[in-house]
């Protein structure tokens, strides 16, 4: 038997009977729901808890591709289900190209909402670990002295210890010394677990600076 996924379900729709009832029906599949008619709302409660979106898209004041962009520009990682009665082939794409992970048309079975919601929790919980080790591998990064970051640097990009020596004017023993040093506070057990790290740490600087 596979492993039940777990968080919790976001519901945000200016139809109140609708979210109301997709709530109770979460909650009637052991899943902590919870109802928000307004985006605003939705912001302001939100607390970075683990877990999906079920988010209409038509709603107004602020719709739901706008949310999406906040909750981006915010680092708010959920992955989001557009659910509504208004499901015109423009929409989908947008919502599609936004990133959401489905879309869903009104009236919905309920099976169907809930096999969607089990794949966005376990992709919701795929991405919590990824976000955990990268912030281990970040942390582990600042314990590096400045010299040893060099030697990484170099060492990633395939220089010898000799290579590394005369670039940064120092011995070979030394150079030995700091990239021990470096295996040990990455917690690298190997060349390519320590290219890795390296590479993980890139994809993280450039998806801060987009």
């Amino acid at each position: 038997m596979s492993k039940r996924v777990t968080g919790s379900v976001f519901i945000v729709d200016d139809d109140a009977d609708f979210g109301l009832s997709m709530q109770w029906f979460i909650e009637s599949c052991n899943y902590p729901a919870y109802y928000f008619s307004d985006t605003r709302t939705f912001l302001d409660s939100y607390k970075g808890e683990m877990g999906c979106m079920l988010l209409n898209p038509s709603m107004p004041n602020t719709d739901g591709l706008t949310l999406m962009e906040t909750m981006r520009i915010r680092n708010i990682h959920l992955p989001v289900i557009m659910i509504s009665g208004q499901s015109d082939i423009p929409q989908v794409v947008a919502a599609i190209k936004a990133g959401a992970l489905d879309y869903i048309p009104k009236p919905c079975d309920q099976n169907t909402v809930l096999s969607v919601v089990e794949s966005g929790l376990q992709l919701a919980s795929e991405q919590h670990q990824e976000q955990q080790r990268t912030a281990t591998t970040r942390n582990n990064y600042q314990l590096l002295s400045r010299r040893e970051k060099q030697v990484m640097e170099l060492v990633v990009n395939g220089y010898a210890n000799r290579e590394i020596a005369e670039s940064l004017g120092i011995s070979p023993k030394t150079v030995e010394v700091h990239r021990s040093r470096v295996m040990g506070k990455m917690q690298a057990n190997s060349l390519p677990a320590l290219v890795n790290f390296a590479m993980e740490l890139g994809k993280k600087n450039k998806a801060e600076l987009a």
